[in-house]
């Protein structure tokens, strides 16, 4: 990946940390894109320039147009251009059912997890047909097809970003970008560990499911990693509009 410069959002912890450290470590340079923990990105930067490659954090929230576009416009003129965008950021919706749940937060968690790709991709794809090759992966989940009861928000928000992918797969094929969708189950991570103490019963740690879990341990960010950066490299030759769940085979 010598050349290419990946823009990832959440970059600063957990998914998208694992993701930047994984494409750094292929040879592209990253954009750290971050919400509020600053001393979390630069960690992540620091970590990255290790690696040989250059990076730098910015600050911004997806689910804000100006922010996005902001964001953009900082890492074009830094970097020059964009040839891999990772639209990773995301929050947690509260476990309430749709007749509980705020519509405040119902309106946070889908400007976060529809509004933020959309804005995202909106502002970076006519970049990418300028580069030899763009790709861009949406992080979804496999809650959008389990849609489990007292998660409304995040399951709608999700199907919102997997239909916006699908949609610029087929739009933008023709300029040579790839289109994809990465749809973890738990992972460890802090949303995932939040989760598991919600809804599953754990007492102190993620880790105490790995004995149930497929193959022996709950999914690591790296796993997430792994398949985001053979969809993003020359090895991915054909495929685009695909979604590929990665949860141990499901349940």
């Amino acid at each position: 990946m010598e050349g290419r410069v990946a823009l990832v959002t959440g970059g600063s912890r957990g998914i998208g940390r694992a993701i930047a450290l994984s494409l750094a470590e292929a040879g592209a340079d990253i954009a750290v894109n971050y919400r509020r923990d600053e001393a979390a990105a630069q960690a992540t930067v620091e970590e990255i320039e290790k690696l040989g490659r250059t990076a730098r954090a910015y600050q911004g929230s997806v689910a804000d147009l100006e922010d996005c576009q902001r964001l953009v416009a900082d890492v074009l003129k830094d970097f020059g251009k964009i040839s891999i965008l990772i639209n990773n950021a995301g929050i947690a919706s509260r476990g309430n059912t749709i007749a509980d749940t705020d519509p405040a937060e119902f309106e946070r968690v889908i400007r976060t997890h529809t509004f933020g790709p959309f804005y995202m991709s909106h502002l970076v794809a006519p970049h990418m047909r300028d580069e030899p090759r763009g790709d861009i992966i949406v992080i979804s989940s496999v809650a959008t097809r389990y849609m489990s009861a007292n998660g409304a928000p995040y399951s709608m928000g999700k199907a919102g970003s997997e239909a916006m992918a699908f949609t610029l797969a087929k739009e933008e094929r023709k300029y040579g970008t790839r289109v994809n969708v990465v749809a973890p189950g738990l992972t460890v991570t802090d949303m995932g560990d939040r989760l598991s103490k919600a809804a599953m019963g754990v007492k102190e740690d993620i880790h105490e499911l790995d004995a149930a879990a497929p193959f022996g341990h709950v999914c690591t960010p790296e796993e997430v990693a792994s398949v985001v950066r053979f969809l993003v490299s020359d090895d991915n030759s054909y495929a685009t509009g695909q979604k590929i769940e990665l949860d141990g085979g499901g349940r």
